[in-house]
């Protein structure tokens, strides 16, 4: 009897370190807090992306990972490429830009 109880003991504490050694975040993935923060930080350029009459008519694709903003798409001229780019530098919580904007 005594060693069917430390059996089960021990099953049960390998489950458990399993199951928080899932959760533990790693140097390559983000945690559930930075993925929120970065959703809100690429709505927040998307959205002010939109509301720029001259802008909106480009297809620009926005993606954040950990405050830093990738810019990319196609655009008519330099002036668009840097307006983009001031556009999502001025959002908080972006560390930084890396404008991928292609002038076609």
């Amino acid at each position: 009897m005594k060693k069917r109880n430390v059996v089960i003991r021990c099953l049960v504490l390998l489950m458990m370190i399993a199951v928080f050694a899932g959760y533990a975040s790693t140097a390559n993935s983000e945690s559930t807090g930075e993925y929120v923060d970065d959703s809100v930080i690429t709505t927040k350029v998307k959205a002010l992306l939109a509301n720029d009459n001259f802008l909106k008519s480009f297809q620009i694709s926005v993606e954040t990972q950990k405050g830093v903003v990738q810019l990319s798409g196609f655009v008519d001229s330099k002036s668009t490429v840097n307006k983009a780019g001031q556009i999502a530098s001025s959002v908080k919580g972006v560390s930084s830009v890396k404008n991928d904007l292609i002038v076609k």
